[in-house]
C-alpha cells in the first residue's frame, strides 16, 4: 500500500509535521491543505485515496462548522472517499453524527499513532477492494450493456454473473444449428434459456415446439415425436403431426431429456443423425431441418454408467452444454426476480427482502415465483411482510439430482473470475460448485484446513458466502 496518497487537513503546523512525518515512515505520500479551499483544490489536482482532517482550520475558530462544512462537501464530491475525523473533546459528539452521516473513523486529540496508523491501514485496504470492485461493477454493467443491445433477451432477468455467462454464451451458439444441452436442477429456468437460443437463431420467427420427455406415454412416445397415420393404432381417428415435423425449420425443445426411455431414444437417436423419419403406419420418409435443444437435471453420465441412457446419444445431444446453477448459487438475481414477479402496486419489505435472499430456494425460480404470488394474496396491504412469504430458513438442501453433480463437462459455463457482492459483504473468487457437497464433506474440508472457512469453501469449489448458506442449513458453525 505504499502507492497510497492522503491528503491532511489541518492549519496547525506542529500537527501537520507530526502527522506528515507518521504517515511517511509507513511508504504512503502525504498531501497537504490549511484551508476549506486549498482541500478541494489538492482533492482536484491528485488522485487521493484517504483524507485525515482536522474540525477547525483557522486559529480563531472553535466551533467545528468548517471541517462539517468540509466534510459534506468532500463527500457530496466523492462518496467513496474514506474521511478520518480529528477532533478535541468538545467536538466529540460532533464527530459521532458525521460517523452516522459516513464519516469513516474519528479520533480524538492527542491522538494514538498506532491507533491511527491501524485506522488508516484498514481504511486504505477497504478503499482499494472498494475500488476494484466499483471497477468490476462498472466493467459488468458495460458488459451487459453489449450483451443486451446485441441480441433479443426477451426482458430476461439478469443480475448475477453466473447467470450473465449463461446467457451470453447461449446467444453466441444461438446463430449456429448444433445441439445444445441445458443442464441445472429443477425449476432454474432452462426453458427460458432454450427460448433465449431460439430469439436469437437465424431463423427466429420459426417454430419453436416444447416437449416434456418425462410426460410422454410410454407407448405413444413414437407417435408423439414423429407423428401417426390414421389408423396406426387404437384410438389414431385422424392423422397425426409429430413433435419433429411441428417444429420443422425451427427449434425443438427437449425437456427432462433423461425421462426418454431407452426405446425412445434408440429412434430419437436415428433422427438426429438423419433429419429423417416415417410416421407410424407410413412407410413414406419425412425429412425435416430440425434444431434441438434438450435440458435435464438429471445426471447423465451416471444414467450412462448405469445402462439407463445411450452414451451415442448423450455425445449427440450434448455438442454445448450450459450449466445453468442453482438460484441459491446466483444470489444476485433473487430480488430482480422478486420485483419482476411482483404486481405493479405491491412492494416487499426490506425485511421481508432480507429474509428472501437468506432462504435457501430448493424449488429455484419456480418456487420463488409461486411464494411471491402466494405472498400476494396474503399480504394485508400493499407491502408484503415476512410472515406474507411463509417460508421457513433452514429448509432442506436443493435437489441434489442435478446437473451440477456432472463432473464430465464437455462446456461448463462457471463464474470464477467475478466479485460476488451481496449487503455490505464482500467475497473473493466466487466458484461455481463442481458438486453439491453433503454435510460429511463439508465438516471434512473445515477440519482439513483447520476451521478456516475461506480456505475450505476454496477446497469445495464454493465461494465463501455459498459455503456459509450451506453450513446454515445443515446446522454447523463457525469454531
Amino acid at each position: 500500500m505504499g502507492d497510497k496518497t492522503i491528503l491532511v487537513v489541518d492549519d496547525n503546523d506542529a500537527v501537520i509535521t507530526a502527522l506528515e512525518l507518521l504517515l511517511e515512515l509507513e511508504g504512503w505520500t502525504v498531501v497537504i491543505a490549511n484551508s476549506f479551499e486549498a482541500a478541494l483544490a489538492e482533492l482536484r489536482n491528485h488522485e487521493i485515496d484517504l483524507v485525515v482532517q482536522d474540525m477547525n482550520f483557522k486559529a480563531d475558530k472553535t466551533s467545528g462548522e468548517e471541517g462539517i462544512e468540509l466534510f459534506y462537501k468532500i463527500r457530496d464530491l466523492y462518496p467513496d472517499l474514506p474521511i478520518i475525523l480529528l477532533t478535541a473533546w468538545t467536538h466529540l459528539e460532533t464527530a459521532v453524527e458525521l460517523v452516522r452521516g459516513g464519516a469513516a473513523d474519528y479520533l480524538a486529540k492527542p491522538w494514538d499513532d498506532k491507533k491511527l496508523l491501524t485506522t488508516v491501514r484498514n481504511l486504505l485496504e477497504l478503499g482499494g477492494t472498494h475500488k476494484e470492485l466499483k471497477k468490476i461493477k462498472e466493467q459488468h454493467q458495460r458488459s451487459r450493456g453489449v450483451l443486451f443491445s446485441q441480441y433479443k433477451l426477451n426482458n430476461i432477468v439478469c443480475q448475477d454473473p453466473a447467470t450473465e455467462n449463461v446467457i451470453r454464451l447461449a446467444c453466441q451458439v444461438a446463430k449456429s444449428d448444433i445441439p445444445v444441452l441445458i443442464t441445472g436442477p429443477n425449476g432454474s429456468g432452462k426453458e427460458r434459456i432454450a427460448e433465449l437460443i431460439h430469439a436469437n437463431s437465424t431463423n427466429p420467427e420459426s417454430p419453436f415446439v416444447a416437449v416434456n420427455c418425462g410426460a410422454l406415454p410410454k407407448d405413444l412416445i413414437e407417435a408423439e415425436l414423429f407423428g401417426a397415420q390414421t389408423g396406426a393404432y387404437t384410438g389414431a381417428n385422424k392423422l397425426r403431426v409429430g413433435r419433429f415435423e411441428a417444429a420443422d425449420g425451427g427449434t425443438l425443445f427437449l425437456d427432462e431429456i433423461g425421462n426418454l426411455p431407452l426405446e425412445g431414444q434408440v429412434k430419437l437417436l436415428r433422427v438426429l443423425e438423419t433429419q429423417k423419419f416415417e410416421r407410424l403406419g407410413s412407410t413414406k420418409t419425412i425429412k425435416v431441418n430440425v434444431r434441438v435443444v434438450s435440458a435435464t437435471n438429471a445426471n447423465l453420465p451416471a444414467m450412462i454408467a448405469a445402462g439407463e441412457f445411450r452414451e451415442d446419444l448423450y455425445y449427440r445431444l450434448n455438442v454445448i452444454e450450459l450449466n445453468l446453477p442453482a438460484l441459491i448459487d446466483r444470489p444476485q438475481d433473487i430480488l430482480p426476480l422478486a420485483h419482476f414477479f411482483l404486481s405493479a402496486e405491491k412492494t416487499i419489505s426490506s425485511d421481508a427482502q432480507k429474509y428472501l435472499l437468506e432462504y435457501a430456494w430448493p424449488g429455484n425460480v419456480r418456487e420463488l415465483r409461486n411464494t411471491i404470488k402466494r405472498a400476494e394474496l396474503l399480504c394485508k396491504n400493499e407491502t408484503i411482510q415476512i410472515d406474507d412469504l411463509a417460508l421457513k430458513i433452514g429448509n432442506p438442501q436443493p435437489n441434489k439430482n442435478s446437473a451440477d453433480n456432472n463432473e464430465t463437462k464437455k462446456t461448463k459455463v462457471t463464474s470464477d473470475s467475478h466479485l460476488e457482492v451481496q449487503e455490505n459483504f464482500v467475497v473473493k473468487n466466487s466458484y461455481t460448485p463442481k458438486y453439491e457437497p453433503s454435510k460429511e464433506d463439508i465438516e471434512s474440508a473445515l477440519k482439513a484446513n483447520h476451521g478456516v472457512v475461506a480456505n475450505a469453501a476454496e477446497q469445495l469449489g464454493l465461494s465463501r458466502q455459498s459455503l456459509y448458506r450451506r453450513m446454515d442449513r445443515f446446522g454447523l458453525r463457525k469454531k
